[in-house]
């Protein structure tokens, strides 16, 4: 049901003229609709992100951009990334439980082999060098023997530091409300916490058998 749902809502918002702004990029027509409104902006820029997660339609930096013109900078980046978490979290459950037999075949065995044997670190390198396409990336954990907490671990670790840089090239590396060793700090830390959390992963696993 929430499924249906979900196809209704995202087939209804990319027939609307606000969505033809953001596929174009016209900036100026996109935030005048939406700075009146924040729940509406919240609402929108979520859907958006669902789009651009199955179907890759809209350029991910764009997404960021309205939200940091919109929400400042670190609530924009938050945002963003907690939408981009959730958006691929629903689709690799949609295609895990709904789609999975029918895109099996249609995946490259390579890219399989790829992301079995290496997990979490292999979603959490085409993440922050997104050399595939993000719908690509969620088809392929979703449809490959990876656990969810590998892939929502990978996910999460890896958009947090390719959004960052992302939001720095939307805000401007020069601008002076954006404090350079803060963001070189969260990035070091989310390098931190990946390795330390692959390592807990690992050991846990070993201790297990």
């Amino acid at each position: 049901m929430l499924f249906l749902v979900a196809i209704v809502l995202i087939i209804c918002i990319t027939n609307t003229d606000l969505f033809n702004s953001i596929r174009t990029g016209d900036m100026d027509k996109i935030t005048a609709f939406l700075k009146e409104n924040l729940l509406i902006t919240l609402l929108f820029t979520l859907v958006a992100m669902l789009v651009q997660n199955a179907f890759t339609m809209i350029p991910l930096v764009l997404i960021i951009a309205i939200n940091i013109n919109l929400l400042g900078f670190e609530l924009g980046l938050i945002w963003s990334w907690f939408t981009s978490m959730l958006a691929a979290a629903c689709v690799f459950l949609m295609v895990r439980y709904v789609f999975q037999d029918g895109l099996l075949k249609k995946i490259k065995p390579s890219l399989l082999e790829k992301i079995e044997a290496n997990g979490t670190s292999y979603v959490f390198q085409v993440r922050v060098f997104p050399f595939i396409p993000t719908s690509l990336i969620n088809f392929v954990a979703a449809v490959s023997s990876i656990r969810f907490q590998q892939f929502l671990w990978g996910t999460a670790s890896g958009n947090l530091i390719y959004f960052t840089i992302l939001s720095l090239l939307s805000a401007g590396l020069l601008s002076d409300m954006i404090n350079e060793y803060v963001i070189a700090g969260v990035v070091l830390l989310t390098v931190a916490l990946y390795y330390i959390g692959k390592f807990i992963y690992k050991r846990k696993r070993f201790l297990t058998k």
